[in-house]
């Protein structure tokens, strides 16, 4: 499971990296009142803006199992404490929370 979770680690650090590079280019785009290239660059920004904060909190769960499998509280829930369904672990192993904390 470990090896599991750090190769995922190192996955959200990669794809994040690459969220944060500088655009290559800007092409002098200007941002009017037109729908156009500029338009598009604003939102497509605004994209990978919230993939990357994606990838950041899941990267803080990823971080936060390594931490249970060292604690020996992996797969038990943070918030109340109880055992983490095998099935969430399996698709969700970075889990840290059982699925009725989670979806409070």
């Amino acid at each position: 499971m470990r090896e599991m979770l750090l190769a995922k680690q190192r996955d959200l650090a990669e794809r994040a990296d690459g969220l944060t590079a500088p655009p290559d280019s800007t092409g002098g785009i200007s941002f009017g009142k037109r729908v156009g290239d500029g338009t598009s660059l604003a939102v497509e920004r605004l994209t990978q803006v919230a993939a990357h904060e994606q990838l950041l909190w899941q990267a803080e769960e990823v971080e936060r199992a390594l931490a249970k499998l060292d604690e020996g509280t992996y797969g038990m829930c943070d918030s109340c404490g109880a055992p983490i369904p095998a099935g969430r672990l399996d698709i969700h192993p970075w889990a840290v929370l059982c699925v009725p904390c989670a979806s409070e």
